[in-house]
């Protein structure tokens, strides 16, 4: 072992001893802890029963992420690879989840297993559609893109199954309040044979990072290595989300800040050095929010969203330092042959046309109670009686929410993804939804009268400054789509974290209402509501169409349109704002729902060819159809209750969105 490797084990060691020292001090009953050592039986049962199991467990889940983070960073070598990015994390909780929503009391270690499976079958899609795990960003793309799947699957369950499920809102986020040390000691052994099973394999490890090639020519078997440090990672990350839910981005950061201390350090070393990093992370996180939340109001709050929000600027960090893949990014294209089909136009024109109507009058008549065409004709006329009138007033400002924010965040989708050349750009992956969805809750939170124009413009505010944001890390000498996906996922992350301690420490009883708004919801939905979308699609969508050339010509690279004489920076800058704006307002009337920005405009370029003149106007209406149809579809299929229509989205968007993830590869 080096002097440096020794020196930063003792740091390390001394810290936790301290942090833990600081963290039994701290806690909601009057306690003297000295005291408990000679003999008070009144502070040895507080500490017995609720601080010490909190510390091993806060020390068990830093071990154990921080092992897991460092054995993944290992198999797939690349320094953004950790429980979060691979997904593992969500898979876990989507299990854990599915057995409390079945009713099932399971002993605590087949509940790891189950959670085990999850994580499993999570980390084997990312890596085979990342074509396992190759350096670069294409990693977190993937992975965030599967765990959105499956926490719009958790969401769902959570509000479908809500008794069953009660309290795992808290819990999905990393929480460290646990009733005794139960589940902490079954999975302790879990934890450790997988740090013992992976020390075993150190020395293969160490072959494996010199790369495939060179690791079979000295003789190691990397696909049986690989899948063997897979297997003990995600066990070590499944122990953990058994015991205190998924804890954000601790498996990513430990190796990170292991890295910078002990450059070079062999497996041997890493791997437990990772685990003591991460315990530090954990334990820090938890005594840095009781010191600053006090111990009763920081109960309420997971200590997954402080090491969230850490993570993140983690992430913002990694993307910045590192360096461009040098592989031009590709745009988003068009079907050539369908390009000049004037055939094809009229015909998707009619179809489009034929679908706005439907959709939306399809909308009025269905949902808990089913109305007729003739009932409708009569409310139109003001001949309807009480209950339909009430049942029909109340739907229309929904079904005109979901249209009109499903047309905006198509043509959000439009215009982000053709000025960054990302084909995977949308404006939930740039954190556009994530700033909009954190100044409106913010709002909403503080000021429960705001008027709706408030809401919206305060979700405008926050989408500006969080795109601004994402636009001034991404920056370094010119703008790098990869960068600025992978910095937006950041923020998108870290917004995702700040909501959910702004839910948690305002209104922790009412968690229905932070998983409908933040799973897009027509719910409640006004006029009022509504109108700030609408003024955005008719003032900003003739704003980008009038741009299309332009938009054209950001799709090809930086050099053509500046040889024929467009300003790229300011064009960029009107297309990034007006695109923005939009997306926020969409976020103010139904919540944060992903998927359409992404899917809307690769569906149009598909059906019109790739000239914005035609796939403006096409997204914006496959973006209202698809809204509008999945919110039709939420309040039906199992009325009286409801699905939010980002949720079906997000379920329909997922496998599209696989697909052209396996196309870009």
């Amino acid at each position: 072992m080096s002097a440096r490797t020794a020196a930063v084990a003792t740091a390390g060691t001394a810290a936790v001893v301290v942090l833990a020292a600081v963290h039994l001090t701290q806690g909601t009953a009057d306690t003297d802890v000295l005291s408990a050592l000679f003999g008070d039986a009144r502070s040895a049962a507080v500490l017995a029963g609720s601080r010490v199991p909190r510390l091993l467990t806060a020390v068990l889940l830093g071990v154990a992420l921080g092992v897991a983070g460092a054995g993944m960073r290992s198999v797939a070598r690349n320094p953004l690879a950790a429980p979060d990015t691979l997904a593992v994390n969500a898979g876990a909780h989507l299990s854990v989840v599915t057995v409390s929503v079945l009713g099932l009391a399971l002993p605590t270690l087949v509940d790891g297993l189950a959670a085990f499976a999850g994580g499993l079958a999570a980390a084997v899609v990312v890596l085979g559609l990342a074509g396992g795990g190759a350096a670069g960003p294409r990693l977190v793309l993937v992975g965030s893109a599967v765990a959105l799947a499956l926490q719009s699957l958790t969401i769902l369950l959570l509000l479908l199954f809500e008794e069953e499920t009660s309290g795992l809102f808290a819990w999905g986020s990393g929480s460290l309040t646990v009733a005794d040390l139960d589940a902490t000691a079954r999975m302790t052994p879990v934890v450790v044979l997988s740090l013992v099973a992976l020390l075993l394999m150190a020395r293969s490890l160490d072959v494996l990072a010199l790369g495939d090639d060179q690791a079979a020519v000295l003789g190691l078997r990397v696909r049986r290595t690989r899948m063997g440090a897979v297997l003990l990672t995600v066990a070590a990350t499944a122990a953990a989300v058994t015991v205190a839910g998924p804890v954000g981005f601790v498996g990513l950061c430990a190796p990170v800040i292991t890295g910078l201390l002990v450059p070079r350090a062999r497996h041997l070393a890493f791997l437990p050095l990772s685990g003591l990093v991460g315990a530090v992370v954990v334990l820090g996180a938890d005594v840095g929010l009781r010191a600053t939340l006090g111990s009763a109001r920081a109960l309420a709050v997971p200590t997954g969203v402080v090491t969230t929000v850490l993570g993140a600027v983690v992430l913002v960090w990694l993307a910045r330092r590192g360096r461009s893949g040098g592989t031009p990014a590709r745009a988003p294209v068009g079907r050539v042959a369908v390009a000049g089909s004037r055939r094809r136009l009229v015909l998707v024109g009619v179809a489009l046309g034929v679908l706005l109507v439907v959709v939306p009058v399809v909308g009025m008549l269905l949902g808990d109670r089913s109305v007729l065409l003739g009932d409708l004709a009569n409310w139109v006329r003001g001949r309807t009686g009480t209950a339909l009138t009430f049942v029909l007033d109340q739907r229309l400002p929904r079904v005109l929410a979901a249209v009109a924010a499903g047309a905006g965040l198509a043509v959000s989708g439009c215009g982000i993804q053709s000025v960054s050349r990302n084909p995977l750009a949308e404006p939930g992956l740039l954190g556009i939804t994530a700033g909009a969805g954190l100044g409106a809750i913010a709002l909403i939170t503080w000021v429960p009268m705001a008027s709706a124009w408030a809401v919206a413009g305060v979700a405008g505010a926050g989408a500006v400054l969080a795109f601004a944001l994402v636009y001034g890390l991404a920056w370094r000498s010119g703008l790098e789509s990869d960068r600025l996906v992978v910095i937006g996922i950041a923020v998108w992350s870290g917004g995702s974290g700040l909501i959910t301690l702004l839910i948690v420490t305002s209104d922790p009883w009412n968690s229905a209402k932070a998983l409908t708004w933040l799973s897009g919801s027509t719910y409640g939905r006004t006029f009022e509501q509504v109108l700030p979308t609408l003024a955005a699609l008719v003032l900003l969508l003739p704003v980008l169409w009038l741009r299309h050339r332009e938009l054209d010509l950001h799709c090809l690279d930086d050099d053509t349109p500046r040889v024929l004489g467009v300003r790229v920076e300011r064009s960029r800058l009107v297309v990034l704002a007006a695109s923005g704006a939009l997306a926020a307002t969409a976020v103010s009337a139904i919540g944060v729902v992903g998927f359409v920005g992404l899917v809307a405009p690769h569906l149009a370029r598909s059906l019109v060819g790739g000239r914005h003149a035609r796939v403006l106007p096409v997204a914006a209406a496959l973006g209202a159809v698809l809204v509008g149809a999945a919110d039709t579809l939420g309040r039906t299929v199992i009325a009286p209750a409801q699905i939010p229509a980002g949720l079906v989205i997000a379920l329909l968007g997922t496998p599209y969105f696989v697909v052209v993830l396996w196309r870009t590869r």
